[in-house]
């Protein structure tokens, strides 16, 4: 259990929105079901065209914490996160995506062991999920500490596990890049470039969830958005780009085998 003095550290969640409609009533309950009740949740919709919207309102008017925020133009996942960033109060910046959940105990276990160990930055275990919410038997383990090189080759951090502490970090580390994709992984670069390893807690807290035709779903595109990451964003010269490129790979194909039950 946290010291009392502990729960008074508020956690800034961060979630962009789009068309998210079947989803997003589920992940919004999973925080509001947190044993951690010192959080604010900033939804970002990046002009949905569904009822996402109106869901976010109803559950804003009915809990204080919960925080609507509209994008004037539909503009991407980074330019969401990072305005819900500039508008976030919290030591603590954790993120959970519109269609990922965490278990209950999520956001106390991670608070308490950052606390507890001074890390300014963590990833929880994760499990994959699939659209109806069944697990695909798939639960990642990150390694026990991951640095800037070791991420380069197994790019294991999942946005659904990571809290930051802002405290130590400051924030202007966490402004992501306005890339379409990757923008997520280049900002665990920048991170780990600035000297702050990424710790493992060793429990799955976290559930990932894997949507057919989603953006991150697309291997083709996966593999090239993690080429421009290398090449584009990290200015890697080429020889290391390929070294990094099939470490990746390799670790790739290792979180998409499944043991089906």
């Amino acid at each position: 259990m946290l010291k009392k003095n502990h729960e008074d550290i508020l956690v800034s969640i961060i979630t962009p929105v789009y068309n998210c409609e079947q989803l997003l009533p589920e992940t919004i309950e999973c925080v509001i079901n947190q044993s951690y009740k010192n959080w604010e949740m900033l939804l970002v919709d990046d002009c949905s065209t569904d009822n996402s919207a109106s869901i976010v309102k109803k559950y804003a008017k009915n809990d204080s914490r919960i925080k609507y925020i509209k994008l004037k133009e539909n503009s991407g996942a980074a330019i969401a996160r990072n305005t819900a960033l500039s508008k976030s109060k919290g030591r603590f910046i954790a993120y959970l995506d519109s269609d990922d959940l965490w278990k209950k105990e999520k956001l106390e276990k991670q608070v308490k062991f950052m606390l507890d160990n001074n890390y300014a930055f963590t990833c929880t275990d994760y499990e994959k999920i699939d659209e109806q919410g069944k697990s695909l038997n798939k639960i990642i383990r990150i390694p026990k500490k991951v640095n800037y090189n070791l991420y380069l080759r197994n790019t294991i951090i999942q946005t659904v596990g990571v809290m930051v502490d802002s405290s130590i970090t400051g924030k202007e580390l966490l402004v992501m890049p306005n890339i379409r994709r990757r923008q997520d992984a280049a900002t665990w670069c920048q991170i780990l470039k600035a000297g702050y390893d990424c710790y493992e807690l060793p429990e799955n807290l976290s559930y990932y969830r894997v949507v057919t035709n989603s953006l991150s779903s697309n291997k083709f595109k996966a593999v090239k958005g993690t080429w421009s990451l290398y090449r584009d964003i990290e200015k890697l010269p080429l020889l290391k780009s390929c070294y990094c490129f099939v470490g990746y790979a390799f670790n790739a194909v290792k979180k998409r085998i499944y043991i089906r039950k």
